[in-house]
């Protein structure tokens, strides 16, 4: 595992001592975890983007539209 030193705000860092305590975490695992979902959320906005990008993609709409009428003829035959 690497090592990270950072400088943080005073306030922020005695709101990490007073969240690490409330949790019973070490403040590393509760800053790791922290880390973890802000990452998480900015990949799912990322996603979001993506696809609001394709909505307007007229070539993608036609071929999911072609696609999803195969789909359906498949579903109705079973």
């Amino acid at each position: 595992m690497a090592t990270f030193t950072s400088t943080l705000p005073d306030h922020i860092l005695n709101l990490l001592s007073e969240k690490a305590q409330q949790l019973k975490l070490p403040k590393n695992k509760l800053i790791e975890k922290a880390v973890t979902i802000y990452l998480n959320q900015m990949n799912r906005v990322e996603y979001i983007k993506s696809y609001k990008q394709m909505e307007d993609d007229e070539d993608l709409l036609s071929i999911v539209e072609e696609r999803m009428v195969g789909y359906l003829k498949q579903v109705e035959e079973k």
